[in-house]
């Protein structure tokens, strides 16, 4: 596996390639996205996978300094994949300038529901990941679900932007007891790490009474929220919401069937934890 940090190196290391399939991780690598290089794998090659903590998706009380790095197990693991470049530029590399120019997503997908609680976020995860499409021209681009509203609004955008790449949702990795993988999970006690798989719990019970027949998204959302609280958690949201668009869905939509995901984000401890489950 080459290491490259310099775009122009990059460019000129993949010239001529027409079936590069990409995954854009910040790093602290764990099975989660290790399934996404083999994924990756299945749609095109080679797989180039980024290492970038991008400092233009944390707010001003976010943890970019506190974010795990750990480069050198990374590394390991992704030459066990078979990861023919990993591209880990320097904020120099990515930023030699202030990156004035953002790509902004529409306010009704990008300000709801993440982006209600972490403004700004959005339009930094646009703009790295156009900036890594134009260094790495891929094909291919795998993104996990389980940053659902990451995945749709990546996905608008290459459409909306005649991208040449092709993206490819993932399904959530999970832990044996549901827990869904993520960097952050390092963060939790033992004693929070036992509680996290409720969130997951949650998600299901509201799945199980929408499926049941239950309308009232409302009230649903409402009992899980208060049963999160009751152990403690700080619920942002849970939400049952229209898989097309991330709207709520009206009651003709309850009534016709339409497909539809339940969402959620809240904190455990100081940890905060999002999943979601397609209904």
């Amino acid at each position: 596996m080459k290491i490259i940090s310099s775009i122009e190196e990059l460019r000129d290391h993949l010239r001529g390639q027409l079936r590069t399939a990409f995954v854009a991780t910040m790093g602290n690598l764990h099975e989660g996205h290790l399934s996404l290089m083999r994924l990756a794998r299945t749609h095109g090659d080679p797989v180039v996978a980024s290492i970038f903590v991008n400092r233009l998706q944390f707010g001003p009380n976010e943890d970019f300094d506190k974010y795990p790095r750990t480069f050198q197990a990374d590394v390991e693991k992704l030459e066990k994949e078979g990861v023919y470049v990993l591209f880990a530029p320097t904020e120099k590399d990515m930023y030699p300038e202030p990156q004035e120019y953002r790509v902004q997503p529409p306010n009704d997908l990008g300000n709801i529901l993440e982006g209600e609680f972490r403004p700004g976020f959005f339009t930094g995860v646009s703009t790295v990941v156009m900036k890594l499409f134009s260094c790495v021209q891929p094909r291919v681009a795998v993104f996990g679900k389980k940053d659902y509203q990451q995945l749709m609004i990546v996905r608008n955008m290459a459409r909306q932007f005649a991208l040449p790449t092709e993206i490819v949702g993932a399904e959530t990795y999970r832990a044996e007891d549901g827990l869904a993988l993520s960097s952050r999970n390092g963060y939790l006690s033992p004693e929070e790490r036992a509680e996290a798989p409720l969130l997951y719990q949650v998600l299901n019970a509201v799945a199980d009474e929408v499926r049941g027949g239950q309308h009232d998204v409302a009230l649903a959302e409402r009992v899980a929220m208060e049963r999160l609280a009751a152990r403690g958690w700080k619920p942002d949201y849970v939400a049952v919401r229209k898989r097309i668009d991330l709207q709520p869905p009206s009651p003709a939509d309850m009534e016709q069937g339409a497909p539809l995901v339940v969402l959620s984000a809240a904190k455990l401890g100081a940890t905060r934890l999002i999943d979601n489950l397609e209904i």
